[in-house]
């Protein structure tokens, strides 16, 4: 582990910035603006205004809070799309004019987290990205469910969103035509993924009660402050944009999807098979890793991940006393009745209880916790067969009990760890209440984020959550899980691995079970490079604290360090990198009373 380590620290690129480095009870300092951080300033004011403007996202990872409700969904037809990448390039050219090393410390921090965010929001316009909208995980018609769970406290904000569901059949109209140009030349999720994918598109689709609809939940218990008569008429209002618009429009997707796309979506599986793939696919991976790494180091390094791990789960499997070999303890977790929940309420329950386990011990581990609290919720039945086991955000955990013989107990308390506290929920919350930081900084970098939650599986070992051999296991099976996402993901889009290849390497290096084993297989075949960023993140982070412990010696204090990881927001790795070693620096410095 430690070799490989300082290789990863040599690949990781360097980042030209002053270190300004700000802790929960050292907030960011102020900044003493100079011109230079001024026309800073007006670029990325300017650009947030304008970026909010075009309408809000809707998905597990956006944040529409504070911002006024939008009547209308956001306009991606190749027109619109076009007038985007003009603007952006416009930017660019103006940050082009910015020198860095004039700016302040804080606004140099700054410049290195907004420029490769301008930089990718460029990229994603210049590939054509908006041609292929969706993947085997995640949907643009399926994001919009987030909506209708987005809290609504007035009557404004439930015409806006009656508004937003009769935009449906336009939106949707826009998306069928970019999807009709991918398909053209190419460029579309592989038809090896695309198996019941459409289920979710249907659930809408062949509804006889636009009551029955997730979408109408918002209207069954509105906010008192709302006179009963005008409630009423709400209902009836969004009663009839449902009829009227929006199950029309899933009735029109699921035509185009099932007689046009299916049958029509390439063969292929390698992102480096499509279109300028090679170029686009190293775009993935510096848009989701924010590394300069190549397809080939970052198979090398999951392969030497693999090896280290898989001596560890060996150990536990010496532990436990089992008389067999690997591929028979692994059969034997996934079958053995005692390993698994009997309804949702109990899976339910447990991640509950973990969850309450780790409020106990959180707080030795990381000085500043968050204001902000969470819940608990099944993942909605129209997307659950094809999610992960679980998704986290500032406000929800969602766990997944869907099919539970595939949903282990051993596996829980890491990905509860990993999904709530002190993982994405936390992290989420805290970036929420981080205070007088530009909004950019509040947009979520997955390398960062993603990071920190696999590193939070880490620390429950040192809060004893983890309280058999068999969960302790359970936690080597989702390292390794993202450790093979190394090895499959460049495996399939660069050195031209089968679907077959990928799901045997899966299967036979971890716990998982095989309905998780083929859908995050086809995740990682319709979703290029974005399940990099885990285990890249992580290394980082656990790299970056074994600097911080051999520097400071009987001068480490974990909450101290955890505090300096958590107050950057979300950042690029090597700006994480950075600060840390500045934190570090200014410890040492530091005179112990």
């Amino acid at each position: 582990m430690k070799s490989l380590l300082l290789a990863l620290a040599m690949l990781l690129p360097t980042v030209s910035v002053a270190t300004t480095v700000a802790t929960a009870d050292q907030p960011e300092p102020a900044v003493v603006e100079n011109a230079t951080d001024q026309a800073f300033k007006a670029i990325y004011e300017a650009e947030w205004q304008w970026r909010i403007a075009q309408a809000p996202s809707w998905d597990e990872d956006s944040d529409n809070s504070g911002r006024p409700p939008s009547d209308h969904l956001a306009d991606v037809s190749p027109e619109a799309q076009a007038k985007r990448l003009v603007y952006l390039d416009d930017v660019l050219k103006k940050l082009d004019g910015i020198n860095a090393l004039s700016l302040s410390p804080t606004n140099q921090v700054n410049f290195a987290v907004y420029h490769p965010q301008i930089e990718h929001m460029a990229a994603e316009i210049r590939f054509h990205d908006y041609e292929m909208p969706f993947n085997s995980d995640s949907s643009f018609w399926s994001d919009l469910g987030f909506m209708a769970r987005s809290p609504m406290r007035d009557a404004a904000a439930y015409r806006a969103y009656a508004a937003r569901l009769r935009d449906v059949p336009r939106y949707f109209g826009q998306q069928i035509v970019n999807m009709r140009a991918g398909l053209a030349r190419g460029f579309s999720v592989p038809r090896a993924v695309l198996d019941g994918r459409d289920v979710s598109i249907a659930g809408v689709a062949q509804l006889k009660d636009p009551e029955a609809s997730s979408f109408f939940d918002p209207y069954r218990k509105m906010p008192t402050s709302i006179p009963v008569a005008e409630q009423t008429a709400l209902r009836a209002e969004g009663r009839a944009a449902i009829a009227d618009a929006l199950m029309p429009a899933f009735a029109n997707l699921l035509t185009f999807f099932r007689n046009e796309y299916v049958p029509h979506a390439r063969t292929t599986l390698a992102a480096e098979a499509m279109p300028n793939g090679p170029v686009w696919y190293r775009e993935q991976i510096r848009k989701y890793t924010t590394l300069d790494l190549s397809p080939d180091e970052i198979h090398a390094i999951g392969l030497t991940e693999v090896a280290s791990i898989r001596a560890d789960m060996d150990a536990i499997i010496k532990q436990v006393g089992f008389k067999g070999s690997f591929g028979e303890f692994l059969t034997f977790l996934r079958i053995d009745p005692q390993f698994y929940a009997k309804t949702p309420q109990e899976l339910l329950d447990r991640a509950a209880w973990i969850s309450k386990r780790v409020d106990g011990e959180v707080g030795k581990l990381i000085g500043t916790l968050p204001r902000g609290r969470f819940t608990i919720v099944e993942v909605p039945p129209d997307i659950a067969p094809f999610w992960t086991a679980g998704r986290g955000g500032a406000d929800t955990y969602w766990l997944n009990t869907f099919d539970l013989p595939s949903r282990p107990l051993y596996n829980l308390p890491a990905l509860t760890l990993h999904e709530s506290s002190p993982g994405h929920s936390l992290q989420g919350s805290l970036v929420r209440e981080q205070g007088e930081v530009p909004d950019f900084r509040k947009e979520y970098i997955s390398a960062y984020g993603e990071g920190w939650g696999l590193y939070s599986e880490w620390l429950g070992k040192e809060m004893g959550i983890y309280q058999t051999p068999y969960e302790e296991f359970g936690r080597l099976t989702y390292a390794m899980w993202r450790a093979c996402r190394l090895v499959i993901d460049t495996g399939m889009h660069h050195k031209g691995w089968s679907r077959a290849q990928a799901i045997t390497y899966l299967r036979d290096n971890t716990a998982l079970s095989e309905h998780e084993v083929v859908t995050e297989v086809d995740r990682y075949i319709s979703w290029p490079a974005q399940a990099l960023s885990y285990k890249l993140g992580e290394l980082t982070i656990v790299r970056l604290r074994h600097e911080a412990e051999a520097a400071l010696g009987p001068k480490f204090d974990v909450r101290a360090f955890h505090d300096a990881v958590l107050a950057q927001g979300s950042v690029p790795l090597p700006v994480l990198e950075t600060q840390i070693r500045a934190y570090i620096a200014k410890a040492r410095a530091e005179v112990v009373p």
